[in-house]
C-alpha cells in the first residue's frame, strides 16, 4: 500500500523568511537605539517624558524642534548618533516590509504563470470541475494512477491541499468558457463535472460540450431525475453517488459473503491481479488468415474450452468494438476476440486455433 501523504501544516517547521527576519532585526535595532538615546538624555538631566518625545521626533524626522537646548558636546553627539543610526534602522525595517510585499506578489504571479504554462502543455488530460469531497477523492485517485488532470474550483481554499501535493489547479468558475479554455478544454480527453449542485453540473456540461464536441463528459447527479437532463445536455455518462451507495448497501445486506470476498480481492490489487487470484485471465486472440474461425460464428470459440470461455467483445478490423456479441456474429480476418477464461484454457484454445495469444494487461476493460 502506498504511504499516505500528509497535507497538515506543522508550525514547528515554519521557516522565517528573509524579509520577515529583516523586519524583526530592524525593529530590534530601532528599539535598542531608542532606549540608548532615552537613557542618554535622562542622564543629561532631562525628564523621561521629554527624552522619549525627543527620540520620537528625531528618529522619525518630524522636525518640531528640540525640547530643550542641545548645548553640550555630549548631547550633540548623542543626537547625531540617534539621527544617523535611527534613520538607517527605520529604512532597513521598512525595506524588509516592502520586500515581503513585493516577494509575495511576485511569487504569486510567477506561481500562477508557471501553473498556466504547465496546463498549456497538457494533452489528453482530465478536467475535474469541483473540488468537494467527491472531486478531492477523484483527484487523489488520478494522481495515484499517474493520470494528468487539472482541478478547477472557485474556492481557493479547496485547491490549496492539491496544490501543495504538486497537482495542477485553476481558480475559477468551471461553468465559464474562459475558465475551461484556461484548463485546456481544447486538448482534454475527459471532463468530470462533480459540482455539488445538479444545475451547476448542467451548465458545466453544456459549456464543455460547446467548446469541445469530442471530449468525454462524466457528470455527477444527485437527483435521479437530473440524469436525463444531463445526458440531453451532452454528458456521456451520469454518475449518481446516492444510487451507487444504496446499491452497495443492498449488496452487503443481500450477499454479504460475496461482497466481503470481492472487497478482500480488491484491497490494493489491480483487476488483473484480482482475476489471477481467481485463476482467470483476460486475453486477446487475433484472427489471422490461417485461423479456423475465419468466417465462422463467435459461438464456436466457446466450444473449444473444456470449462468454457466468456466472450467479452470483438474488436473489428475497422477499429469498432462489439461488446457481448451474439453467438452468431461472424469473425473475419483482422478481428480480435477479447475473452475471459481460465489461464490454461486460453492457451489451449489458442493452440487449437494455431494462432498467437496476445496477453493484455487490463485495468478494467479498455477496448
Amino acid at each position: 500500500m502506498k504511504p499516505e501523504v500528509s497535507t497538515e501544516l506543522d508550525i514547528t517547521k515554519i521557516e522565517v523568511t528573509g524579509p520577515f527576519r529583516r523586519m524583526i532585526t530592524g525593529f530590534v535595532i530601532v528599539l535598542v537605539i531608542s532606549t540608548v538615546a532615552v537613557v542618554g538624555y535622562v542622564a543629561a538631566g532631562w525628564g523621561i517624558d521629554d527624552a522619549i518625545y525627543m527620540v520620537i521626533i528625531t528618529i522619525f524626522g518630524v522636525g518640531y524642534g528640540e525640547v530643550k537646548p542641545v548645548d553640550s558636546a555630549e548631547l550633540r553627539v548623542l543626537t547625531m548618533f540617534l539621527v544617523i543610526f535611527g534613520y538607517a534602522s527605520i529604512i532597513y525595517t521598512v525595506g524588509g516590509f516592502i520586500q515581503m510585499l513585493i516577494d509575495g506578489e511576485l511569487n504569486k504571479a510567477l506561481g500562477a504563470r508557471k501553473m498556466t504554462i504547465e496546463i498549456e502543455k497538457l494533452k489528453n488530460h482530465t478536467i475535474i470541475c469541483g473540488i468537494g469531497r467527491l472531486g478531492t477523492i477523484l483527484a487523489k485517485e488520478l494522481r495515484a494512477a499517474g493520470k494528468p488532470f487539472v482541478a478547477v474550483d472557485n474556492d481557493p481554499s479547496r485547491l490549496r491541499a492539491l496544490e501543495e501535493l504538486g497537482c495542477l489547479v485553476l481558480h475559477g468558475d468551471a461553468s465559464e468558457e474562459t475558465t475551461l479554455e484556461q484548463a485546456g478544454i481544447a486538448h482534454a480527453s475527459t471532463v468530470a463535472a462533480v459540482m455539488s449542485t445538479d444545475a451547476t453540473n448542467v451548465f458545466v456540461t453544456i459549456t464543455a460540450r460547446e467548446l469541445n464536441p469530442n471530449v468525454t463528459i462524466f457528470a455527477r447527479g444527485e437527483n435521479p431525475r437530473t440524469e436525463k437532463k444531463l445526458l440531453g445536455c451532452g454528458a456521456d455518462r451520469v454518475i449518481l453517488p446516492t444510487a451507487i451507495g444504496a446499491h452497495k448497501f443492498a449488496q452487503l445486506i443481500i450477499r454479504p459473503t460475496a461482497e466481503n470476498m470481492l472487497e478482500q480481492l480488491s484491497s490494493g490489487a489491480t483487476m488483473v491481479e484480482e482475476l489471477r487470484q481467481l485463476g482467470l485471465q483476460i486475453n486477446e486472440i487475433e484472427i489471422k488468415p490461417d485461423t479456423p474461425l475465419v468466417d465462422h460464428p463467435v459461438g464456436e470459440s466457446e466450444t473449444q474450452s473444456e470449462r468454457g470461455l466468456l466472450i467479452l467483445g470483438v474488436r473489428k478490423a475497422d477499429g469498432s468494438t462489439l461488446l457481448d456479441p451474439p453467438p452468431e456474429t461472424i469473425l473475419h480476418v483482422g478481428d480480435t476476440l477479447i475473452l475471459l477464461g481460465h489461464s490454461n484454457d486460453v492457451a489451449t484454445v489458442a493452440k487449437k486455433l494455431c494462432t498467437k495469444v496476445v496477453k493484455t494487461n487490463y485495468r478494467g476493460l479498455r477496448i
